[in-house]
């Protein structure tokens, strides 16, 4: 009697949800019933909204699942849960609010709510004193979002949420518009809200007086995109000359000390040249989406000054500014002394500092700003009174702003900072030659003659441009190889003939000396003869040639990789050799020609060449994390009861050796024979199996 009693559908609601939505018509009055049987609880809900109900949250939850099925009947069902929610959530019992919230969840992922309301009353919802609540509206806000824009943008649901939202990132309690602020950035880096208009409302928060809203929001416009990262690494290179290209070149022809000198010329050019095209690393594109830089920096810059908040968060700000000011080339003239009184070598993350100080660096900043910065730090930093290391960071600081705005350097203070090139330490010295390297291929001029390197055709054109002037050509530099190419192209195929014939009869007397002989590519050798036609032709010639192949033609992916081929010509000569007169100018550095992109690494401005010599305690840490323990084999005590005193046995042991020596036991036991011996072994050894077992 009591399983049928069970089984009646009034009272089982599981199974009356399950024969509904099998067959709706037929159940009609059953869920009518139910339905008035939800409606007076409500009515006694409203009376106590603060006491919880089992019964109510068992019929939200019945309605919610079998709502679709009754759109007539339920019509008004969805707004008054929204109702009932907004007027009493801050005094709902916990449970009963979060079966109301997992109600209105069901209605919406049935569609049987329009988003945007939903979501309002939600955001609102964030207010409550409930970390599971805020946890589940907080994925459900994200997920519900995702899904509305999952086959098309829906901007008219975007619009209005934004615009909700930024009402809510000013809201008075602190959690709601941190978790709307999060709400935001997830959506941003789903790649569902990466428009402009989100990244500015974003912007607003990084004036809230809340720290916690504060600070998520410098992070997520100081992180990286980790996908724009990985697709620009994933990018081809450019068409030109390969390594495989030039070691096929070497093998092919006759091995000789020369042409094993220029491979390695040309190897270690190709590599220069390559890291000199990477494409720039865009580190995050939200920088770029924001309206008006100028007015967000100098806004930035205010609260700055005024900022009482941790060392950690100023650090931040500064870190944004200067982003901000390098990115967009902004003039924040106010910002280098700010940060100019940070620069002293025992200041706190002065490394990073000095980073920030090279961020906001760039080309149309007027150079007296730079030139006072350069001038601290190396008063500060590079002084034979400090460390090596100290040096060694101040160097690196001023050679990457000087990269980013040459004119800030005087000739003065370059000569000083070279001489330090013979410095004994030997991460200043190669901090020294970093920088004379880098002005070898901005303005030579500047340097002593003996730094300058050799003379060649790429250091005469560099110079460094005036202030404000832009290098804007009208061609393609190089472009003049492919019209004299052409043209010895055209001048005749009988001289083609005649070189083949000295060609082969070359080889032939060659190949007697039993080495290898050189095959004769008509690609190398043409390359080789227009470089050298080109170098003949006056500058004006080159150009006014080069516009006219500009011009004139289509270039092919061949003719930009003769074009590359000749301009790395003009650099082969230029490349490190190891010849006795060029001591001075060596420079094996591999990480000296890294790719510039838009934002500076710590790594540039700490990059140390040696290894710095561990001091004594951390000598001593590592010696004693590297010693095993060895308890393992130490003998252990078998002694019955742990707790009890030594024994007689164990005290003699510790006795000491004169006292002992005239002992009744000791004498006694220099007189035992062989015998008496032999059975105080066995004794003992007898003994001491027994206490093993």
């Amino acid at each position: 009697m009591s399983g049928r009693q069970g089984n009646k559908l009034p009272s089982n609601l599981p199974q009356l949800q399950n024969l509904i939505k099998r067959d709706p018509t037929s159940y009609t009055e059953e869920f009518l019933q139910q339905y008035h049987h939800y409606q007076s609880h409500v009515e006694i809900f409203t009376f106590q909204p603060d006491k919880p109900s089992k019964e109510l949250a068992e019929l939200l939850m019945f309605l919610a699942q079998v709502a679709h099925c009754y759109p007539e009947h339920m019509a008004s069902f969805p707004q008054q849960l929204k109702e009932l929610l907004s007027y009493h959530h801050t005094v709902l019992d916990p449970d009963l609010r979060m079966t109301f919230c997992k109600a209105l969840i069901l209605l919406r992922n049935k569609n049987l709510i329009n988003p945007t309301s939903l979501l309002e009353l939600f955001f609102q919802l964030l207010r409550c004193h409930d970390k599971l609540l805020r946890k589940t509206l907080y994925t459900h806000i994200v997920t519900d979002i995702k899904n509305v824009n999952a086959k098309h943008k829906n901007n008219k649901v975007n619009t209005a949420l934004q615009n909700f939202m930024y009402t809510m990132l000013r809201d008075s309690n602190p959690t709601a518009a941190k978790i709307s602020l999060d709400a935001m950035i997830e959506l941003y880096r789903r790649n569902i809200w990466n428009d402009a208009k989100t990244v500015n409302v974003i912007t607003t928060a990084c004036f809230s007086k809340v720290t916690k809203v504060l600070v998520a929001s410098l992070k997520f416009f100081l992180g990286k995109d980790e996908d724009e990262k990985q697709d620009s690494e994933s990018e081809s290179e450019d068409d030109g000359p390969t390594a495989r290209d030039l070691m096929m070149r070497y093998a092919t022809n006759k091995k000789t000390t020369k042409r094993k000198k220029k491979l390695e010329k040309a190897m270690k050019v190709l590599k220069k040249q390559k890291k000199k095209s990477k494409p720039e690393v865009f580190n995050f594109s939200a920088i770029h989406l924001i309206h008006d830089p100028q007015d967000f920096a100098e806004k930035l810059l205010k609260q700055l000054e005024n900022c009482k908040e941790r060392f950690e968060v100023k650090m931040m700000l500064m870190d944004l500014i200067s982003r901000l000011v390098g990115i967009h080339e902004l003039f924040l003239f106010n910002f280098y002394p700010f940060v100019q009184r940070f620069l002293q070598p025992h200041q706190r993350e002065v490394t990073k500092i000095l980073l920030f100080a090279a961020q906001a660096s760039h080309q149309l900043v007027p150079p007296e700003i730079i030139q006072s910065v350069l001038m601290t730090i190396a008063n500060n930093f590079v002084t034979d009174k400090n460390s090596g290391e100290v040096m060694t960071v101040g160097i690196n600081a001023i050679k990457e702003i000087t990269a980013r705005c040459p004119l800030a350097m005087t000739e003065d203070l370059l000569q000083d900072l070279v001489q330090y090139k013979t410095h004994k330490n030997k991460n200043v010295m190669m901090s020294a030659r970093t920088l004379i390297h880098l002005f070898r291929s901005l303005n030579p001029e500047m340097l002593q003659k003996k730094f300058r390197g050799k003379p060649t055709e790429a250091s005469v054109e560099a110079r460094i441009h005036e202030y404000g002037e832009l290098d804007a050509k009208d061609y393609i530099p190089g472009a003049e190889v492919l019209e004299v190419e052409d043209q010895k192209e055209k001048g005749g195929t009988q001289e083609e003939a005649d070189g083949w014939e000295s060609a082969s009869l070359s080889e032939e007397e060659d190949n007697e000396d039993g080495e290898w002989i050189d095959v004769h590519h008509s690609s190398d050798e043409e390359q080789q003869q227009v470089a050298e036609k080109v170098k003949t032709m006056p500058m004006e010639e080159r150009k006014a040639k080069a516009a006219a192949v500009s011009t004139s033609r289509l270039l092919t992916q061949e003719d930009f990789k003769k074009i590359r081929l000749a301009q790395l010509s003009k650099e082969l000569n230029s490349a490190p050799g190891k010849a006795a007169k060029r001591k001075y100018i060596e420079i094996d550095d591999e990480d000296e020609e890294e790719g510039r992109g838009e934002l500076l690494s710590l790594r540039d401005i700490e990059h140390l060449h040696k290894k710095p010599k561990s001091d004594k305690e951390t000598r001593l840490a590592t010696a004693k994390a590297g010693k095993t323990d060895r308890k393992e084999f130490v003998k252990k005590k078998t002694r019955i009861n742990p707790f009890a005193s030594s024994s007689n046995k164990e005290k003699q042991k510790n006795k000491n050796f004169m006292m002992m020596r005239y002992s009744h036991s000791v004498r006694t036991k220099n007189k035992r024979s062989f015998r008496e011996k032999q059975l105080a072994l066995r004794d003992a050894l007898l003994k001491k199996r027994k206490q093993l077992l």
